[in-house]
């Protein structure tokens, strides 16, 4: 049964990010750039080796998948005062008026995952994902840095 558990997620998440690609084309959205668009909204002058972080991506695949956006005008970069090499991240007029579309269809696929689920168990499986996304969030972080796992 545990090993169902990541197996299901797994095909959760790829489910999920399939509709989204689809859905996301007439915006020229394409392989999660939404998820970017989200989070630098989410977290405006967001820097990019964070953003990385927040969405367990290497910096090379959060560099292009930043310049796409950028290039597409949906977000800006501005340079650090400080630290010239820093770049903070901020959604476009032209972003913000995906985002509210991105959250539409993030609450439909909620609704629709949740669909005759309880309060209840609802309320156990977020402190449960929240533990699970917390214990891979730091191992990702340790693999990034260099620490081989013992399996």
């Amino acid at each position: 049964m545990e090993s169902e558990i990541l197996r299901q997620i797994g095909t959760i998440s790829r489910s999920l990010d399939s509709i989204s690609n689809v859905e996301f084309a007439q915006f020229d959205l394409a392989k999660g750039q939404y998820l970017y668009l989200s989070r630098i909204k989410e977290n405006p002058g967001i820097i990019q080796h964070r953003l990385s972080e927040l969405l367990c991506v290497d910096k090379s695949t959060a560099n292009r998948a930043i310049n796409k956006l950028e290039e597409k005008g949906l977000i800006t970069k501005k340079e650090d005062l400080v630290n010239k090499k820093e770049k903070h991240l901020f959604i476009t007029q032209k972003g913000e008026k995906i985002y509210p579309v991105i959250i539409r269809e993030n609450e439909y696929s909620t609704k629709v995952a949740l669909e005759n689920i309880s309060s209840e168990e609802i309320e156990l499986f977020v402190e449960v994902i929240n533990k699970m996304a917390d214990n891979l969030s730091q191992n990702w972080l340790d693999v990034k840095k260099g620490v081989r796992r013992n399996y």
